[in-house]
């Protein structure tokens, strides 16, 4: 089924790989349901639905695309979700989520069509770069700022925090720990880091575990937190185009540039095609409409993918293990519930997670202002907006406009310029 012999792979190899991938991405089980309780989710709901959704995404890529890719919801759209669109909209999260069950239906429309991989070409490579490195600086302010590394400040706006306070001092032991596994190129660093980081922290009384460790999965809002059918007539009462926009926006660059860039690693790529994109494609805009109805933002294609291809992984049976892994930690909760009540043990993971998408600023040329501007405009606005809409957008706007102003214009695809008017016309029109 999974054609091993021809990708010269084995069950045991794959089963690893698996586990690995696993290990390295199980954190989003604990920091999603951290970053969604602002926005009001219950916990237990969105642990579930994290879950539900990851195995959904994961399952179709397994058995449908054949590729040791796995599908969870995506840090920093989790973050957009709270932050940018429940934080500043002045609406419920089951509206929230109406929108991005929107997204994903439009998402899973974009998935049958060409049009995904051909605005995935049109798009310059230094902006997809420096979406990505944005993205990553925005999560690490997050876990700076949970755990008071960085706080607030009236004249500078932040400032060092108290780094004596018990947090931010386990914080820092956790970052240490977690980084010294990292740079040993121990699998599942990250997973293995916070998992010490929780035993520092219940043997100094941090940490307690009084609802117990193992129980069966609910979801107290029910299995549904909106209404579908009136999905649409909520996006429009709120006027939260621009938000379903974006969400669609960003999942598309996210998941995209991660499946070619798992795909290339691993020597699946023909050329500069990918085969059975369209299944693979799909799995992340289906992911996201289930996953909008049980509560959760939406899903992406995990970068940690590319530890299970290191140590092996080359077909679905990958990230089938990846799935039935995700079942077994349905039925931890209380467990997750403990650790993430403490930012201490997760937040080293999200300022990792932010160093490792920072990465993508070495691909920028930054010898070019018309091309490195657009790139900085994105990096730098997304942390201090807290916004990724934002800062896509403002890099969106620059970049042609540069362009046409050194003499490039034709350089720039069409579709970029079609996208330049969408978002100017969003930031100046729109709420946001």
């Amino acid at each position: 089924m999974f054609k091993l012999t021809e990708n010269n792979t084995n069950v045991k190899t794959e089963l690893l790989a698996g586990m690995t991938t696993f290990f390295t991405m199980v954190y989003i089980v604990v920091v999603n349901p951290v970053i969604l309780a602002d926005a009001g989710v219950p916990f237990e709901q969105v642990f579930t639905a994290t879950i539900i959704a990851s195995v959904v995404g994961t399952l179709w890529m397994a058995l449908f695309a054949n590729y040791p890719i796995a599908i969870a919801p995506g840090m920093g759209l989790n973050a957009y979700f709270a932050y940018s669109v429940v934080g500043t909209n002045n609406i419920t999260y089951e509206t929230a989520f109406a929108a991005v069950f929107i997204a994903g239906l439009i998402f899973v429309l974009l998935s049958l069509t060409s049009f995904r991989e051909k605005l995935i070409e049109a798009i310059p490579e230094t902006l997809k770069h420096g979406i990505t490195a944005g993205i990553g600086l925005f999560i690490a302010f997050i876990g700076l700022r949970l755990t008071g590394i960085i706080t607030s400040h009236p004249t500078n706006l932040v400032a060092l925090g108290d780094l004596h306070s018990p947090v931010a001092v386990l914080a820092l032991v956790g970052l240490a720990i977690s980084l010294i596994l990292m740079v040993l190129n121990v699998n599942g660093a990250l997973f293995i880091g916070m998992v010490i980081t929780g035993l520092i922290a219940y043997f100094t009384g941090h940490l307690s575990f009084e609802q117990g460790f193992v129980s069966r999965p609910t979801l107290p809002e029910g299995l549904i937190v909106f209404n579908p059918f009136t999905a649409i007539g909520e996006v429009i009462s709120h006027g939260l185009y621009a938000v379903v926009f974006s969400f669609i926006l960003v999942t598309i660059f996210d998941t995209t540039g991660t499946m070619i860039g798992v795909a290339h690693q691993a020597g699946l790529m023909k050329g500069k095609s990918l085969p059975r994109a369209k299944q693979a494609l799909l799995s992340d805009s289906i992911a996201t409409g289930v996953g909008a109805m049980f509560g959760t933002s939406p899903t992406t294609a995990f970068i940690e993918s590319s530890s299970g291809v290191a140590a092996g992984g080359r077909t679905g049976l990958t990230s089938l293990t990846v799935a039935v892994l995700f079942i077994i930690a349905a039925f931890f909760s209380p467990l997750v519930g403990a650790v993430s009540g403490l930012s201490a043990i997760t937040a080293p993971a999200l300022i990792i997670v932010g160093s490792l998408m920072m990465g993508s600023i070495a691909e920028v040329r930054w010898n070019e202002l018309e091309e490195a501007f657009p790139a900085f405009l994105i990096i730098l606005s997304m942390p201090l907006t807290s916004s990724i809409a934002t800062g896509i957008a403002l890099g969106f706007i620059s970049y042609p406009l540069l362009k046409l102003v050194k003499g490039k214009g034709r350089q720039v695809h069409p579709l970029l310029y079609i996208f330049a008017v969408l978002f100017f016309y969003q930031l100046a029109f729109l709420p946001h």
